[in-house]
């Protein structure tokens, strides 16, 4: 038995496990005391677990530190002691997700609580199935047994690759997307790349996972109190399960770590830090250096794709129409500078769900730039949209001419006179949209590009500029559909004193 990599128990007689136990014990007396101290550090850290028990998972390949790996286990670790409840990590690939969450962790908390319950999904059955070997495998290595044998056994009756159980009723089952047998519940849920990238770009089939994610997989735990969920993956869309559930503001620590270092997108959790400074900082230097890393972009080839698996951010930065580095921000307007004024609305009539209502507010300053002062946005009904629109103009007050987009048919017509209406009194008027929208973006694009176009600061700074630097790929456009059609209408008059467009 000593000789052999890895021990089968479960297809022993009592008296054989007994006899293999016996014998792992003469091997756990002739362990160095220097190794004894490791076996126990490998209890409590998950880091020192994943880099002691390498060597059985991956016996052909050298294990390569990286600081993101302190940072994953510390989130894991903070996961097995409740710390965290609800767990989000995203990650480019290659960069050891799924062996550390769907391999590494479960065998690590089993020693010390092996009586925990696990759920394992991901998109396919044969990848779900391929980390269940692997765990299994590891708990029944040499290795493991040497070390933990007298903790817990795989029992004979239910030990296949897609479910093993032990002799404290802890069990892993692994399935896939859909493929969650009726009656299965878990301790700990563990979602690993719920999308591929094919799928994920099927509106149809996306939602599908988001459906199952809701309606199936999240109710799982066997109790919601002190239940955990952990979803590890790579962006791969704006509404893939990652921005689903962050859109929903569910209470879920987000641990979001890009290849390549954007200060802007710095990431920080209630106990991490993105130790990273410059621009273009690598995740994974010692592995993925920079050629390492061009390598990876030339593989996924669209800009899209680069900036959703590598960068966890799946929107082009700077590959859109805005380069959103060329907005200036200002802290104070003049009002003696200003030449004229546009508060402009891009209509939606949904609440809690679907597109956003939008009104931005730009002036035409004398030296010819313009300023975005104020956004305002959101998701409500018909008759809180149109008290909205009247209090909006009541603040920007009636020298500011207000426009609203008007849609094409009946109802965009009805709509559009609803709000002329509820603004008697105010300079307002109806906008007859045509083309597409990137087209009516266009020239407001083009003085964004020249440095002509400023934004007065204030916390809608943050969205205003995600919307637009995701346009027109984006889910969202409503801001920069309302701030495009603002920028055209005053491009478009003519500032004669006393009419319509220009001040009194």
């Amino acid at each position: 038995m000593a000789k052999t990599d890895s021990l089968n128990l479960t297809d022993c007689s009592p008296q054989q496990i007994k006899t293999e136990r016996e014998e792992l014990a003469q091997i756990a007396l002739k362990i160095p005391s220097k190794e004894l101290a490791q076996i126990a550090l490998a209890e409590t850290s998950l880091l020192s677990f994943i880099e002691q028990a390498w060597h059985v998972v991956e016996p052909s390949t050298p294990f390569i530190h990286g600081w993101h790996l302190e940072a994953i286990s510390e989130h894991l670790e903070a996961v097995r002691e409740s710390e965290i409840k609800n767990l989000i990590i995203n990650i480019p690939p290659r960069h050891m997700k799924s062996l550390a969450v769907s391999v590494f962790f479960p065998c690590w908390v089993w020693v010390n609580n092996p009586e925990s319950r696990w759920l394992f999904s991901s998109y396919a059955q044969d990848l779900s199935t391929r980390d269940s070997l692997k765990c299994r495998r590891l708990i029944q290595s040499l290795w493991y047994q040497a070390r933990w044998s007298g903790r817990y056994v795989i029992t004979s009756d239910q030990n296949q690759k897609t479910r093993f159980e032990n002799d404290k009723t802890g069990y892993r089952l692994s399935t896939s997307v859909d493929g969650v047998a009726t009656g299965e519940g878990g301790d700990y849920i563990v979602v690993d790349d719920p999308h591929n990238v094919k799928q994920a770009e099927s509106e149809l089939k996306r939602n599908g996972v988001l459906m199952w994610w809701d309606e199936v997989m999240s109710t799982r735990l066997n109790n919601p109190n002190t239940g955990r969920k952990v979803i590890v993956m790579q962006r791969l869309h704006e509404e893939d399960l990652t921005g689903h559930i962050l859109e929903k503001e569910l209470d879920y620590v987000h641990l979001m770590l890009p290849a390549e270092y954007e200060k802007d997108r710095h990431c920080t959790t209630m106990i991490f830090s993105d130790p990273r400074t410059e621009n273009g900082e690598p995740l994974w230097g010692e592995l993925y250096d920079e050629v390492a890393l061009n390598t990876l972009k030339k593989d996924l080839a669209s800009e899209y794709a680069i900036a959703g698996q590598l960068q966890q951010r799946p929107a082009p930065r700077g590959g859109g129409m805005f380069q959103i580095d060329k907005f200036q921000i200002v802290g104070a307007i003049n009002e003696r500078d200003i030449l004229r004024s546009v508060r402009y609305w891009d209509k939606a009539g949904t609440e809690d769900g679907g597109a956003f209502t939008a009104g931005a507010l730009v002036h035409k300053m004398v030296d010819g730039s313009f300023i975005v002062a104020d956004r305002v946005k959101g998701q409500w009904s018909a008759g809180k949209r149109e008290r909205i629109i009247r209090q909006t103009a009541e603040v920007d007050g009636k020298e500011v001419n207000v426009w609203v987009e008007q849609e094409p048919g009946s109802g965009g017509k009805e709509s559009a006179e609803n709000t002329i209406r509820g603004l008697a009194g105010y300079r307002v008027r109806a906008d007859k949209v045509t083309g597409a929208k990137e087209v009516r973006a266009e020239p407001y694009a083009n003085q964004v590009e020249i440095g002509n176009v400023s934004l007065l600061k204030a916390e809608w700074n943050k969205d205003f500029l995600y919307e637009h630097e995701s346009f027109p790929v984006g889910k969202y456009k409503d801001s920069v559909d309302a701030t495009a059609g603002a920028f055209n209408k005053l491009i478009a008059q003519k500032a004669r004193v006393g009419t319509w467009g220009g001040k009194k």
